[in-house]
């Protein structure tokens, strides 16, 4: 004879062992989908240093992915003008992969269109302004550039000095607008970019600096990661003022002085960390600069490169410039 309160357990027990399994059932496909067997981190992750072909001359971008989840793959690049750009999803499948991003400074009303492929440790694609025009682009993985040990510095070396232009060269515009006059570097008016003849890997800097109302100028280090310098008395700290790593880094507090006051820089670059104290206040300690910036020489991130200083956005001067190489 069945015991009637055995029975009413085991209906009471079956639904409660359903419940218990479909909640197992549950927790283990969560745990499949967080750790699928074909993870979304791929070998595309990563920074990748990229040179563009553009009618036969070699122009510098780059292009950072990551991942997002467990789903989508996204980024930033920076096209060979202007700053980076947030990439919001990249389409990876079989080696091959795709994004679109918004204009910028660009001509034209459409997006700008990355296409390439993944081959082992390098990328090779196509890229299409937003006027319409398809370039051929390839990129390599960018160097991490850490340190492993302490800097020891050299002898520094002045870059400005008396009434005449030593040590640098003229790009971009064939006119050469700069004067030197008792020390001071002077582009009255937009021209040609200055660059150092010499290159540098790690430094320290000073640079001062005096620019009028409205005016633009920038330092890049080793030609590819610009300092931006503007007239930003008064302004909130921001990616394209005067203390940032344009594009990338925000300086902490805005300390520019008034436009035609001298301001001064004293930067120390290690690898991709830098330090920048501006007008004697720190406003960016030992951060990481992801990658280059839109306009520098090149994108041979683990390579010296030269000190470069913009002359083609407005009027600027610049005086007691020392650098001091690392040994």
């Amino acid at each position: 004879m069945i015991n009637p309160f055995q029975n009413d357990l085991r209906r009471t027990s079956r639904p409660a062992f359903f419940s218990v399994l479909t909640l197992l059932l549950t927790v283990f496909t969560i745990q499949i989908k967080a750790n699928p067997s074909e993870p979304l981190a791929t070998t595309l992750e990563g920074r990748w240093d990229v040179t563009v072909d553009v009618d036969g001359k070699p122009l510098p971008s780059w292009l950072e992915v990551r991942h997002s989840g467990t789903n989508t793959l996204v980024g930033q690049f920076t096209g060979f003008s202007g700053s980076a750009r947030p990439i919001s999803q990249v389409i990876f499948k079989e080696g091959k992969f795709s994004f679109s991003i918004p204009k910028q400074w660009e001509k034209g009303d459409k997006e700008l269109t990355v296409e390439g492929t993944l081959s082992g440790e390098s990328l090779a694609g196509s890229l299409t302004t937003p006027e319409g025009k398809t370039h051929t682009w390839k990129g390599v993985r960018a160097p991490a550039l850490r340190s492993v040990a302490q800097s020891a510095w050299g002898t520094p070396i002045k870059l400005t000095a008396g009434n005449e232009i030593k040590g640098w060269h003229t790009m971009g515009s064939p006119t050469n607008q700069w004067i030197a006059e008792n020390g001071i570097l002077r582009s009255p008016k937009s021209g040609a970019n200055l660059v150092t003849d010499q290159k540098f890997g790690d430094f320290k800097l000073h640079v001062e600096f005096r620019i009028p109302k409205g005016s633009n100028s920038g330092v890049y280090l080793r030609g590819r990661y610009e300092v931006q310098v503007t007239d930003a008395k008064g302004m909130e700290p921001s990616l394209d003022q005067m203390g940032s790593i344009y594009g990338f880094i925000i300086p902490s507090e805005m300390v520019a002085k008034e436009a035609g006051e001298w301001n001064t820089y004293d930067i120390t670059l290690i690898g991709r960390m830098i330090t920048l104290v501006a007008n004697g206040k720190t406003v960016i300690s030992n951060q990481e600069i992801p990658g280059i910036t839109g306009g520098a020489l090149d994108s041979n991130e683990g390579e010296p490169g030269p000190l470069y200083i913009q002359g083609d956005h407005g009027p600027v001067e610049y005086q007691n410039i020392v650098i001091t190489p690392a040994k």
